[in-house]
């Protein structure tokens, strides 16, 4: 029982942290550059049983955005004074909340197997199928 025990925790990696961006794949350091003005501060690369899980990448200026280990984005959070940028949220869902709930931005949107989750300015999450329609606030 013990040695299974150790088998599992000696096969997963601990997580490593970085400053230099070239440790993200390609995709993402295109999305970083972009669509951010900030610098990278630091990448958390996380690590499950010695693979590459995801990334997670917390700009200069708080925003944080984690990235699977293909570099695709899955999640982006932005201090409540930002928006995220618009290249990260489908024309339904800024329209819907444009609309709907005038007064707001987003926050932060991410990416789930039904569509997007979006948190606004003001708290409120909403919930959006893949083609950005609005499903129910949540």
């Amino acid at each position: 029982m013990m040695l299974a025990v150790g088998v599992v925790f000696g096969a997963s990696a601990k997580d490593t942290y970085s400053h230099d961006p070239s440790v993200l794949p390609e995709a993402a350091r295109t999305v970083v550059k972009n669509n951010f003005k900030s610098d990278i501060s630091v990448i958390k690369i996380d690590k499950d049983f010695g693979r590459i899980s995801d990334y997670e990448v917390i700009l200069t200026d708080g925003t944080e955005i984690k990235f699977d280990r293909n570099g695709n984005w899955e999640d982006v959070e932005c201090a409540n004074s930002k928006s995220v940028p618009a290249g990260f949220i489908p024309q339904g869902v800024a329209d819907y909340v444009k609309k709907n709930q005038s007064g707001t931005h987003i926050v932060g949107i991410e990416k789930d197997h039904g569509g997007y989750e979006v948190q606004l300015s003001n708290g409120v999450e909403l919930k959006f199928n893949k083609q950005g329609e609005f499903q129910r606030y949540d």
